[in-house]
């Protein structure tokens, strides 16, 4: 088995969660990406949200959600995600950014529309009430 380990950003605004999509790319996801050599997950997430959103995350108001793990989309059986999440407050306006061309908010009706991952953190989110 093959894992790759990435953090995630959970944002939730009106019972949805602010998703992205890629540039060629059909399906959305949570924001964030894989930590690169030395980061911690601080780093990870405050560097991967700027880079892909243009906000700021707020050190210290960073609180975990969750990991959750499933089969990476795309990839030969065996290859995992394993997607850390946060929350955290920040500051500024999403914009997208490098490679992302949509920021969207989406909620439980959109699993068609999202990565199998991505189910796991939607069906935990919406089982603790704070996603529709």
């Amino acid at each position: 088995m093959t894992e790759i380990d990435k953090i995630a950003f959970i944002e939730i605004q009106g019972r949805k969660i602010l998703s992205t999509k890629s540039k060629g790319k059909f399906k959305y996801y949570i924001p964030g990406g894989k930590r690169e050599k030395g980061e911690s997950d601080e780093q990870t997430l405050v560097r991967e949200v700027f880079e892909e959103l243009t906000v700021n995350i707020i050190p210290g108001t960073i609180e975990y959600v969750g990991t959750f793990m499933a089969q990476s989309d795309g990839a030969k059986e065996g290859v995992m995600v394993k997607m850390t999440c946060y929350k955290a407050k920040y500051n500024g306006t999403f914009h997208p950014k490098m490679e992302i061309e949509e920021i969207r908010g989406l909620d439980s009706n959109d699993s068609d529309r999202i990565s199998e991952v991505d189910k796991l953190i939607f069906r935990h989110l919406v089982s603790i009430g704070e996603l529709n």
